[in-house]
């Protein structure tokens, strides 16, 4: 006699919370690496044109990583720590030493250039987030049931949106408030940068052991009673779902276009909206006597401004933070697919209106549209895929859907490089525009998603 599944409970919001808080700490580290990495590795030498070659390094190692860690976590049980956990853990012990290690890479030029060994750090750090990140999506999907799913999601991004305030403020808080220089001369780093990745460490391994200690996972057992797997492994062709395809192709052209926001809207600052020359030629025009005085307050308003872009991308992660709140009443409204596509469509105009904007006050403009479509890229696409895929598979799927992540920002650090500095002319902004359009595509895209669950 078959006993009757009595399917997943209804989780609290604090259940959830504590579920996704590891979330905040492996988002704080992304928002560090995204507003710093192009600095520091210009800084150490890299021009603006080879920016994107050396960002090829984090989809790579994710497209790599993420669905190996998938799959074994799929097929991972420790009565200590579960299925997705011993993952977490592991991650974050790696990814806390990298973030230590990258702004310190110029001591270890007496084997390496500095360049070659920042990125290889940066290499670290990006296998480690995805070996943390990965499970995190899975384990959501493992605990909830799909009534839940857009709330879980939701509150994952909203703890990913305060993750990444912090982590992209922290640059200019330890300038402007403690007083931490950011114009110290001889230096390839600055001290506010390096100080910053250390909090930034800190508060990653604390927030993972957070979700660790707080979180409990159902059991192979539970997981047959609650009919989530069968009792029997019936082998099932692998297939994946018309749904996941077409989620896939609006990834695709969603994370272009932050690909193009990420490594390029730092020199787009610099030099469209300020007209500064490229850092490389006012770290090496130092020394000329008769323009000492211009180049050094251009040096430090250069590193103002790169302080400034931490404050912006702040700005998107606060305000993703703030809307993913009243994303689940929006999909209940007017259906995921649909509040997908307004807020893709809002993070298009955005990126867009970059061009137009007059200072970096203004910029913020911009990053409150980017902010809405932020949110919705790191919750619906998830919460739509978590019906359609089987949940003894949850892992390997989720690392699968990464590669429409990864793939297309491999596509752009291929190709944006050649295309800035032979279609654009060194124009970086020209960049963002072209992230824009390609997001706005991926909203008209969207429109043709009709399986939500």
């Amino acid at each position: 006699m078959n006993t009757p599944h009595q399917g997943k409970p209804a989780l609290s919001f604090w259940q959830i919370w504590n579920m996704s808080f590891g979330f905040l700490g492996i988002q704080m580290g992304f928002a560090l690496q995204n507003g710093n990495a192009s600095r520091i590795l210009t800084d150490y030498g890299a021009e603006v044109e080879s920016l994107s070659w050396f960002w090829l390094v984090a989809p790579l190692t994710g497209m790599i990583i993420q669905p190996i860690i998938g799959y074994w976590s799929d097929r991972t049980w420790s009565k200590r720590l579960g299925r997705r956990r011993p993952f977490f853990l592991a991650g974050a012990i790696l990814a806390c030493t990298a973030l230590i290690l990258l702004p310190n890479a110029d001591q270890f030029t007496s084997v390496f250039p500095a360049l070659l060994v920042g990125a290889g750090f940066l290499m670290l750090m990006d296998a480690s987030f995805n070996v943390s990140m990965e499970p995190f999506r899975a384990l959501v999907a493992d605990n909830l049931p799909e009534s839940q799913s857009t709330l879980g999601f939701s509150i994952q991004t909203a703890l990913i949106g305060i993750g990444a305030v912090i982590g992209s403020f922290l640059p200019w808080i330890l300038n402007n408030w403690f007083g931490v220089p950011n114009d110290l001369e001889g230096v390839k780093v600055q001290p506010n940068v390096i100080y910053s990745f250390y909090f930034g460490a800190a508060v990653f391994m604390i927030a993972i052991l957070w979700t660790i200690f707080k979180t409990k996972e159902y059991s192979p057992d539970e997981r047959v009673q609650m009919g989530i797997i069968s009792e029997e492994k019936i082998k099932e062709k692998f297939t994946i779902p018309k749904t996941m395809w077409k989620l896939g192709a609006v990834q695709f052209f969603s994370w272009f276009g932050l690909f193009c926001m990420w490594v390029y809207t730092t020199t787009a600052l610099r030099e469209h909206t300020y007209g500064l020359p490229p850092i490389d030629e006012l770290k090496n025009a130092g020394e000329l006597t008769a323009n000492a005085g211009i180049i050094k307050a251009q040096l430090k308003q250069s590193e103002d401004l790169g302080d400034w872009i931490g404050i912006l991308f702040g700005i998107y992660n606060g305000v993703s933070a703030i809307f993913a709140l009243i994303m689940p009443w929006l999909a209940s409204k007017f259906g995921k697919a649909k509040t997908h596509f307004i807020a893709l469509t809002m993070g298009g105009i955005g990126l867009i209106l970059t061009y137009f904007m007059p200072d970096k006050y203004m910029m913020i403009i911009p990053m409150v549209l980017i902010g809405i479509a932020w949110a919705s890229i790191l919750a619906m696409p998830y919460a739509m895929l978590s019906g359609v895929i089987p949940a003894q598979r949850m892992g390997i799927f989720m690392g699968i859907f990464n590669f429409f992540i990864t793939l297309p920002q491999i596509v752009s650090a291929l190709f944006s490089g050649p295309i800035v500095k032979h279609l654009f002319d060194n124009n970086a902004i020209y960049a963002l525009i072209l992230g824009g359009v390609m997001m706005l595509l991926a909203g008209i895209i969207t429109l043709f998603i009709r399986n939500e669950n």
